[in-house]
């Protein structure tokens, strides 16, 4: 996988920002990917800070750039950029200072066009880096949510899941009168094209089973609703991609029940992209995949956004870093 990511981005050259550059796993990362030449680190930080940091490390980022927002020359405009881009939800002051932390700095790099990606996370939580990724990027035209996907890979077997980070349920969106504006089932039918998608970015070619409790009908209950309206919607809108449901697990993954329970599906039993219909059984699902069925995890990347930019545990290394710089330049 990585390697055909790698010939990617030699063809089509990138920038990627890291909001956290005094990070010594940041800074491996980063020394790794100057000396393999495909992928240009801009590193956010104190001058001297990130330069002792590698120093201590032993990390060569000799020639990589690194901006700090206390000294960077085009902060003005900046500032003037993200409050305008906050429409009067924040002001001067408040950009400013916000743009003093790597978070919001890095993301505006990229909103500015200086950096094409952004990875974060290694020290901010996911909301400190989705929320201004969602501020001043902002989702891409015709997204109404941002949802995230893990890649799956073991051996040459490679799977998409989604969303098992983001979405915590999928609940009717009303305005202030009280009106539908998006349905539930709207919403996890896009995050089942938008998967699909990013599976397709790895090489996959996407057969999507939307998951469920029941196959086909065979179970009742307003979750089971909330699936196959889903797989109807997402039909319409993705009609050259095999999705299917709802159906359960085992009727996604083995051929033999797949076309028991579901006979005739293109999906059934063959399936190697899985929509979970909440967080928790998309969360549970893909540990349950890595920790027991030896699959590695590669995400959350996040779907949905105008630029690339995705989020790292606080708990990762330095190769989960490499790995996602990668993936996420590649979506650039």
């Amino acid at each position: 996988m990585f390697e055909n990511l790698v010939e990617i981005l030699k063809a089509n050259p990138r920038k990627i920002v890291f909001t956290e550059g005094p990070d010594a796993r940041i800074l491996e990362a980063a020394a790794r990917l100057k000396k393999g030449g495909f992928l240009t680190p801009i590193l956010v930080g104190n001058v001297e800070e990130v330069k002792a940091a590698a120093a201590k490390g032993g990390f060569d980022i000799d020639g990589l750039e690194i901006l700090d927002p206390a000294t960077y020359p085009g902060m003005d405009e900046m500032v003037a950029k993200m409050v305008e881009l906050r429409k009067g939800k924040m002001t001067e002051e408040e950009c400013r200072a916000a743009l003093s932390k790597g978070n919001y700095f890095g993301t505006m790099l990229v909103k500015m066009g200086v950096a094409d990606a952004l990875l974060g996370g290694a020290t901010y939580s996911t909301a400190d880096t989705v929320r201004p990724a969602l501020q001043l990027v902002k989702t891409k035209k015709g997204a109404n949510l941002v949802s995230s996907c893990f890649i799956m890979v073991r051996g040459d077997e490679m799977l998409a899941m989604g969303d098992c980070a983001i979405n915590i349920d999928y609940q009717d969106k009303k305005d202030k009168e009280g009106n539908v504006t998006l349905t539930a089932a709207a919403q996890l039918a896009e995050v089942a094209v938008e998967t699909a998608k990013t599976a397709k970015v790895f090489g996959i070619d996407p057969k999507v089973a939307m998951l469920s409790y029941s196959t086909k009908g065979s179970g009742k209950g307003a979750n089971v609703d909330l699936v196959r309206e889903a797989t109807a919607i997402a039909k319409e809108k993705a009609p050259d991609v095999a999705i299917d449901g709802e159906m359960q697990f085992d009727a996604a993954v083995s051929p033999v029940v797949g076309q028991l329970k579901f006979p005739g599906s293109k999906v059934a039993g063959y399936a190697n992209t899985f929509i979970f219909p909440e967080i928790q059984s998309g969360n549970i699902g893909y540990k349950i995949a890595q920790r027991l069925g030896g699959f590695a995890a590669y995400g959350p990347i996040l779907q949905g956004l105008n630029a690339p930019i995705n989020d790292l545990s606080r708990g990762c290394d330095a190769e989960e870093v490499y790995q996602m710089s990668i993936i996420t330049a590649a979506l650039a």
